[in-house]
């Protein structure tokens, strides 16, 4: 506790360049931190402060031991903040932000997330667009793909599979592609991101340089729901289209080709100091927001279409 007592007085008099003033701060006497100084430059066999009766500097050595006495301090205060965090009941407005299909894989989580955090008001963002999570006051966000930016921290929440799907209709009428290169006899429908404006690739072996389109937007529900009105052949996320192909509105092709898989993870911003609500909300999510993915992925969707004519793809 000496030790402790004269690091702080060293680190708190070399922030102010005061000794009244550190004392102030630490609720002791000036001399009282002249006392604790003097007994650790003593203990360390160098000085630490060149004084005189107006001024306080710190010395060569002084600065270099300031630097790291600092990181120490620091240190201790996050390990205290974190354990007052850890008995403290997850509270207050958390902003998530998520992609605009995220709804269908955020909201049956949702009551027994809040039956468990009943005091965490949320705050949910669904947009396509690139949030600057930092900019913008965004507590967490949800996103695929790689994490880009190091000012952010990523947890990963679970994977997904892409399809490609039509209606019964539209494969009744225009037979079912049989091998990647048949696409380019049939209707595709695009998604065209909304940052940057790119068309998302099929990563499909084999597949035609030019895919015919039949239809370009930039929000996958409406690429569903074209796709579901028999407009043509759409390339999406599994639990995108899991409802329509179990309802028998949309047919899986070309399964035993597609080799995509996605991820998902929660974005939030690095710091020292992980809030409460954050921590509760990310795992929470880790645990449940994907935890029948699996099990989803093993229900009969039904076959690919076998239309006359025409074989599985």
């Amino acid at each position: 506790m000496d030790s402790f007592s004269g690091l702080e007085s060293f680190v708190r008099a070399a922030d102010l360049l005061s000794f009244a003033k550190a004392g102030r701060l630490l609720g002791i006497s000036a001399s009282a931190v002249g006392k604790n100084v003097a007994r650790l430059e003593q203990q360390l066999g160098l000085r630490l402060f060149n004084r005189t009766t107006r001024h306080v500097r710190l010395t060569q050595e002084g600065a270099m031991f300031h630097e790291r006495c600092r990181r120490i301090l620091d240190e201790l205060d996050d390990a205290r903040a974190m354990m007052q965090d850890a008995i403290a009941a997850p509270r207050g407005r958390l902003r998530v932000s998520l992609p605009t299909i995220g709804y269908r894989f955020l909201l049956p989580m949702l009551p027994a997330f809040k039956a468990r955090y009943p005091e965490i008001e949320l705050d949910l963002d669904f947009n396509d667009r690139l949030v600057d999570v930092i900019a913008e006051g965004v507590d967490v966000a949800i996103r695929s793909g790689e994490l880009v930016d190091s000012q952010l921290v990523a947890r990963r929440l679970g994977p997904f599979s892409f399809v490609l799907v039509a209606s019964p209709g539209y494969l009744a009428h225009h037979g079912v592609p049989q091998v990647p290169a048949d696409l380019a006899q049939h209707s595709c429908l695009r998604y065209k991101f909304v940052t940057g404006g790119k068309i998302e690739d099929w990563d499909l072996p084999g597949l035609p340089a030019q895919l015919p389109p039949g239809l370009i937007c930039n929000n996958m529900e409406a690429m569903l729901g074209a796709a579901v009105a028999g407009l043509g052949v759409a390339y999406m996320p599994d639990f995108l289209a899991r409802d329509s192909l179990c309802r028998g509105e949309l047919q899986r092709v070309l399964a035993t080709h597609l080799v995509r898989n996605g991820q998902f993870s929660a974005l939030w911003p690095s710091s020292r100091q992980l809030s409460p609500k954050v921590r509760a909300f990310v795992d929470f999510a880790s645990e449940h927001m994907f935890n029948d993915t699996a099990e989803a992925r093993r229900t009969d969707f039904g076959p690919e279409s076998t239309r006359p004519n025409s074989t599985p793809g």
